[in-house]
């Protein structure tokens, strides 16, 4: 989830700062749980665990549904956020020009991928789980999920700078996360990026995430495959490469040749023989994130 110091963002502020909150994110943290399970951890009545519960849920913090279990009707609740990632404004408060191009995760130009695999549209599955050959169907371009255990995906983004406009920072925000059969949360997989054949680096995804059912994910999904991911920020400059403000590699602007017309996005998940987990990537009408591959490109 990204934050700034906007007025849209206090509400997220507002609701943790609460002990009793911040305490219900930690129990959720472990596994969904339901309003009196909650109640029972905190010590509190479910009367002022299900406020506690509104405001994180307004905040989009959590999510919620109702389920029926022995005989009862419950509402369970589960993180809809793993990270949250501030911005603060700058001193100067100058707005930074900024080209934004939104992808869908299902209109690559080049596939490579192994099973476990599959790849699916928010109505239903494209062809069959684990045959490659349906990532080139036709309606994959309407694809909002896609995963696979080996492989890469590749994207063209197009570059609507005139000459005259200097790139200063390349923007891409992703929903992404590893591929394990079945799921399997404490699956780690290096997965590798580059741009116009230039090696990014590698962010290291924790796991497969599928125990708790994705914020948008669609009532007809099975439960027992990838539900979620993480939302990462990657981000390119002069002073290098960075995940989630931290910076993977020396590799800057001028190595990935950003003058040409068009680039080329990889994401890969190669088999390295160390932590080779795979690769799932979600777009929109599935995981905790209403987006497709985001590229934004800030210039002078």
């Amino acid at each position: 989830m990204h934050l700034t110091t906007d007025t849209e963002s206090l509400r997220v502020y507002e609701a943790l700062a609460s002990e009793v909150r911040l305490r219900i994110i930690e129990l959720l943290d472990r596994k969904e749980m339901h309003i009196k399970e909650l109640a029972a951890e905190l010590y509190l009545s479910s009367a002022i665990v299900s406020t506690h519960v509104a405001k994180l849920q307004k905040a989009g913090l959590i999510s919620s549904k109702m389920r029926r279990v022995d005989g009862g009707t419950y509402k369970y609740c589960s993180l809809s956020a793993n990270y949250l990632q501030i911005k603060l404004s700058g001193s100067r408060g100058i707005a930074r020009k900024v080209v934004e191009v939104s992808v869908p995760v299902g209109q690559y130009t080049d596939v490579q991928a192994s099973p476990t695999c599959g790849i699916a549209t928010t109505d239903k599955l494209i062809g069959y789980y684990d045959d490659p050959r349906y990532f080139l169907d036709p309606e994959r371009v309407n694809a909002g999920i896609l995963w696979f255990a080996k492989g890469y995906i590749e994207y063209k983004v197009p570059n609507y700078l005139f000459k005259d406009q200097v790139v200063q920072e390349i923007e891409i925000s992703m929903e992404i996360g590893s591929e394990a059969p079945h799921v399997n949360e404490k699956w780690p997989s290096d997965i590798a990026f580059a741009m116009n054949g230039q090696d990014l680096g590698k962010w290291t995804s924790p796991g497969d995430f599928g125990l708790t059912r994705g914020r948008l994910t669609p009532s007809w999904w099975n439960s027992d495959v990838n539900q979620y991911g993480l939302l990462k920020v990657l981000r390119i400059n002069t002073g290098g490469t960075f995940m989630d403000g931290q910076q993977i590699s020396e590799v800057t602007l001028d190595d990935v040749l950003v003058e040409q017309d068009q680039w080329t996005f990889r994401l890969s998940a190669a088999d390295s023989g160390h932590r080779r987990g795979g690769l799932t990537v979600f777009g929109r009408g599935f995981g905790n994130y209403e987006q497709d591959m985001v590229f934004r490109v800030y210039y002078e």
